[in-house]
């Protein structure tokens, strides 16, 4: 287990829910941060809402995912911020609130482009970088429809399982120079995702689902995510009751799929 004091942390999708909370997290933490998104008047705000003994070892670096010919100048940018990074966060992303058979395909490939391609051309960029110093720690804030998939998520879910089959994979191919990579799939977490999710037109949700509302606080969250990136896990599941979902496709999946037609995901 590393200890984050001192580390360099770029964190994506830093303005708002998970991202926001990991911000205040690590900054107690003593880690040195480089936080982004597209909006860099809520990322100010962030960083002024952390106390002030720390502030100056926050910087903001905009970013936007879906824009793949700006991310190797951002990866750039994220290096001479402090000189280097030596922990990547992928929280950015957006959700989807939609039936398939009522989605456009162009909210489909909007969702993957920032998900999926936005994520892993920000991580190859920048392992060249982790390569040289011979070290390093990438973190992917994926979701539990990463493994398996629920009505109206559709379009997400397979963004997110794109996401595991591409890190495992790079898990496998980086142990042997001392680059670790963790997995988090988080469930029902108390944030607004659902406010800005997209829904079958490209349109924003505006609401806030049901079980957000009434899932784990995010600050709770913030914490058991950044224990498991600092413990080097390869895989984790934050959340509450929703997290057996894994445990019960793997083991029963007929009674899964039968039970997750039924499951009230909004």
């Amino acid at each position: 287990m590393f200890s984050f004091k001192n580390k360099v942390v770029w964190l994506t999708g830093a303005s708002s829910g998970i991202g926001e909370a990991l911000t205040y997290e690590l900054s107690k933490r003593g880690a040195r941060l480089l936080i982004s998104s597209r909006r860099k008047e809520e990322l100010e705000k962030v960083k002024g809402n952390c106390d002030a003994a720390v502030q100056s070892n926050i910087k903001i670096l905009p970013l936007d995912l879906a824009a793949a010919d700006t991310l190797k100048l951002s990866v750039q940018a994220a290096i001479q911020a402090f000189g280097h990074v030596d922990v990547l966060i992928n929280n950015g992303g957006i959700s989807q609130r939609s039936l398939a058979t009522e989605t456009s395909l162009e909210v489909d490939r909007r969702i993957m482009e920032v998900n999926y391609f936005g994520t892993i051309g920000l991580t190859k960029y920048l392992l060249p970088h982790l390569l040289q110093r011979k070290g390093g720690n990438i973190a992917v804030i994926s979701s539990l429809t990463g493994k398996f998939g629920t009505p109206y998520r559709s379009g997400y879910a397979a963004a997110k399982h794109a996401l595991h089959g591409f890190f495992d994979s790079l898990r496998a191919e980086l142990w042997k120079d001392n680059i670790k990579v963790t997995l988090i799939a988080p469930g029902f977490i108390q944030t607004t995702i659902s406010v800005s999710a997209l829904t079958g037109d490209g349109t924003q949700l505006n609401k806030m689902d049901d079980a957000q509302q009434n899932g784990m606080p995010v600050k709770k969250a913030a914490k058991q995510i950044a224990d498991a990136i600092a413990k080097e896990k390869n895989e984790v599941y934050i959340g509450g009751k929703e997290t057996l979902g894994v445990h019960i496709k793997r083991f029963f999946p007929g009674y899964f799929s039968k039970m997750i037609r039924k499951a009230k995901v909004r």
